[in-house]
């Protein structure tokens, strides 16, 4: 990898590993719905322009072609998550929160495979799918109780939605290009919050720390986070760029610890390091061989990748088309 892509790819680990700590610093002030469309709002404001200054008409006409997917893609991506993930955080640490998300790519495996995914899950794969869940178990079950239960519920829709999105958009919005679909949506995202936002306004103005939350997760970690996000498609490839993933819950845990003095217990290593492993074996792709030749080629994976892809990719639950295609990680790609 060139040393241009190795820098994208150290700020994409920090760009969609911090939003879990601006979240828990915005959320302690402001409503959810204020959080939400602030978010919402601010990545439309920068990547609305850019996507209609680069296509215009025609992006409108394919947009409006695939709007029932695109519908149903930004509410389990954004719409949803991010307001569950949101009042999660008013009882979760930060930490804790992100290395929970990190289940995602397991969870997709197994959607993947229960809807139709024909790829056979070798031992290392259901291996991975069971330090998975181990991991979320030992991380979540000392919190089996009241408000951290709610908040532990609602970080569980989050990954549904986050491992059914994905699908939609590989299977359904394969020919929709990145940045006008990611506009679209963080736009419609921003307008469903109009209402909500207003009736639950702060009356006083928030102190600048908030402030500098909601700007740093709207403008930092969402809009300028994708526009690097589809370079380090452009300059590495979307197999290479995705492994970035695996860092963001590392990057989540490290911020929480040193910036909001969370508590990193045996109890949190564990569970990182049952995930991350489960993770990564989880979406490890099993070479086929060729029958006569004995060559080795990639298995196609459609199952649970968008991008934070459409199209097929045989590497770690994503699908793109290397910029053109709609983009996401194999953690949820809109975040």
């Amino acid at each position: 990898m060139s040393r241009r892509g190795w820098v994208l790819f150290a700020l994409m680990s920090v760009l969609w590993g911090i939003p879990y700590l601006l979240i828990k610093v915005a959320v302690e002030d402001v409503s959810v719905p204020v959080l939400v469309f602030a978010r919402t709002a601010l990545g439309a404001a920068v990547l609305l322009p850019l996507a209609l200054w680069g296509g215009g008409g025609g992006h409108l006409r394919t947009l409006r072609r695939h709007w029932k997917p695109l519908l149903a893609f930004a509410v389990l991506e954004i719409i949803g998550p991010w307001a569950l993930l949101s009042d999660a955080e008013r009882h979760l640490s930060s930490s804790m929160t992100g290395l929970l998300i990190a289940a995602v790519p397991i969870v997709g495996v197994l959607l993947a495979r229960l809807t139709g995914d024909a790829e056979r899950l070798g031992p290392a794969r259901w291996c991975g799918l069971l330090l998975g869940l181990a991991g979320v178990g030992v991380l979540a079950a000392p919190h089996l109780g009241g408000g951290s239960a709610w908040a532990l519920g609602e970080i569980m829709l989050v990954v549904l939605g986050y491992s059914i999105a994905p699908m939609i958009a590989v299977r359904r919005l394969g020919d929709v290009p990145s940045l006008p679909m990611t506009a679209a949506c963080l736009t419609f995202a921003a307008l469903v919050y109009t209402a909500p936002a207003a009736a639950t306004w702060p009356r006083s103005l928030p102190d600048g720390t908030v402030l500098a939350a909601l700007a740093g997760l709207g403008v930092v970690c969402t809009a300028v986070a994708f526009l690097v996000f589809f370079e380090l498609i452009r300059e590495v490839g979307t197999s290479r760029a995705m492994v970035f993933t695996y860092v963001n819950p590392a990057v989540a845990v490290t911020a929480g610890v040193l910036l909001l003095d969370e508590p990193l217990t045996g109890t949190i290593i564990a569970a990182f390091a049952l995930i991350l492993c489960g993770s990564v074996l989880a979406t490890l792709h099993r070479p086929a061989r060729a029958a006569e030749a004995g060559a080795v080629t990639p298995d196609t994976d459609t199952g649970t990748g968008t991008g934070t892809g459409t199209g097929t990719d045989a590497d770690t639950n994503t699908a793109t088309d290397e910029g053109t295609g709609a983009a996401q990680g194999p953690d949820g790609a809109l975040r």
